[in-house]
């Protein structure tokens, strides 16, 4: 499944961080690994802080540039390629901001497939909590109502 939100995060990449020229190309493959492991640490933050409701909430209805879980997760990301590969924070939050919210775009569409059960809303919060507990029936439980 992360190997899926890999390739997700991957596909999304292209002008932001393949083609970018600030970017070295030896860096690429890590950053993109930097940007999916962002992505799971702000969502698993959300859940052990006992926003599960409003992690659900977010993937019903996401007004997506609005929402401060796609702002943490940019913040995250930028952090990370300022902290990690020296880039600097102005060009490191333009670089997040290109790339992170089409990607949660992408994996709010992706949750919604009934097809793609290993991005299905319950099945991947689930791997984000390290399978320490279905997920599922609470999910579809908070969907509901």
């Amino acid at each position: 499944m992360f190997e899926q939100l890999f390739m997700l995060v991957r596909n999304n990449a292209g002008k932001a961080v393949i083609d970018n020229p600030e970017i070295p190309e030896r860096d690429c493959e890590a950053i993109i690994n930097e940007a999916t492991s962002s992505i799971i640490e702000v969502l698993k933050g959300q859940m052990e802080s006992g926003k599960l409701k409003d992690l659900v909430r977010y993937f019903q209805y996401p007004e997506i540039y609005q929402n401060p879980l796609v702002s943490s997760v940019v913040s995250k990301f930028a952090g990370k390629l300022n902290n990690n590969y020296g880039i600097e924070p102005e060009v490191a939050v333009r670089i997040a901001n290109s790339l992170m919210p089409p990607v949660m775009i992408e994996l709010i569409r992706q949750s919604k497939i009934e097809q793609n059960k290993d991005f299905g809303l319950g099945t991947f919060l689930s791997m984000i909590n390290g399978n320490r507990a279905d997920l599922t029936r609470l999910v579809n439980y908070l969907t509901r109502g």
